[in-house]
């Protein structure tokens, strides 16, 4: 098997408030890029489970999420079956686009199939909770309302394939650094009153925003001059996505973020993706399981994801300069 594994960026993030366990709740919007790593999975005789991959940053032991995830499913699962996993890796550590978390939620599903285990993705989201709060949203994909610590979902409406330019700093942001310093005045004291709300009435991206820039700059001010550079370029919403490094500007056409990429070349890292819809994602996901190398049919799956809240408008706005 060869399983994608998707980043993913976030639309919005508004912090809520700060909880007795001193983490922080927030709403976000999570939304799927097809930027992904690749997991290959083969069994091998006995218990172990190794994870071995192309990027010399990531350690590959026992601290990895991947084993960790393996680990967890063989002590609920009670089973002593081993594999080996190999990752190309493309999603970069520590730039706030989840990867060691994607790659977490598809060594459980990949696993899960390899060793004939049946268990359905809410149970497996649930066990990757425990590993962390970004894991659970692969299981669901497309576009999400995350809440509490972001592991409360509420999968959306899509907004339609919109490319991305992805800008990756040559360096990694610690998250609870971030949080650790985070400015009151980044607490939004009504949700209600929110920028995700307003987005939910409007259908306009660039009301959006990351309540954690203001304190993300004050460390890494390098960061804003990209954010300008995005917008400058005609972006539609350029946001640093998480607590960073990365950040991404959204366009309205592919030719403008042609025009972007080539333009930013030579003074950052950059990469052209897309957001992705939940169909789209589990049946290229699919695809990688089925021998035949074809997804099978994702209808009335994508139909058991359907919410009733909060409804989107079924276009984006354009947004008025």
């Amino acid at each position: 098997m060869r399983i994608k594994s998707f980043a993913k960026i976030n639309l919005g993030l508004e912090i809520v408030g700060r909880r007795p366990d001193g983490y922080h709740d927030l709403r976000t919007l999570f939304q799927w890029l097809d930027f992904h790593d690749v997991l290959s999975f083969d069994e091998i005789d006995g218990p172990a489970v190794t994870a071995t991959g192309d990027d010399p940053e990531v350690p590959w032991d026992e601290s990895n999420l991947i084993v960790r995830a393996a680990r967890l499913l063989q002590s609920h699962a009670g089973t002593a079956r081993g594999a080996s996993i190999r990752v190309e890796k493309r999603i970069p550590a520590g730039r706030g686009l989840a990867g060691g978390s994607s790659n977490a939620a598809v060594a459980l599903y990949g696993l899960n199939l390899l060793w004939g285990l049946g268990l359905d993705r809410s149970v497996l989201a649930g066990l990757g909770r425990t590993l962390g709060a970004d894991v659970p949203f692969f299981f669901t994909g497309g576009l999400c309302l995350g809440e509490g610590i972001g592991d409360r979902l509420t999968p959306l409406p899509e907004l339609g394939p919109l490319p991305c330019v992805l800008a990756f700093p040559p360096f990694p942001v610690s998250t609870a650094r971030i949080y650790a310093r985070l400015d009151p005045s980044a607490l939004t004291s009504d949700p209600k009153a929110g920028r995700i709300n307003r987005f939910f009435e409007t259908g306009k991206i660039d009301s959006l925003e990351n309540s954690l820039e203001g304190t993300i700059f004050r460390f890494y001010p390098q960061l804003q001059e990209i954010k300008r550079f995005f917008k400058d370029q005609g972006a539609e919403l350029s946001l640093v996505t998480g607590s960073g490094s990365a950040v991404y500007g959204l366009f309205r056409d592919r030719d403008a973020a042609g025009r972007c990429l080539r333009a930013a070349e030579g003074r950052v890292k950059v990469a052209l993706a897309e957001t992705i819809s939940r169909e789209r994602g589990w049946n290229d996901i699919e695809a990688g399981v089925s021998p035949s190398g074809k997804a099978a049919g994702f209808g009335p799956a994508i139909r058991g994801f359907e919410s009733s809240r909060p409804s989107l408008p079924t276009t984006i706005k354009k947004t008025n300069r």
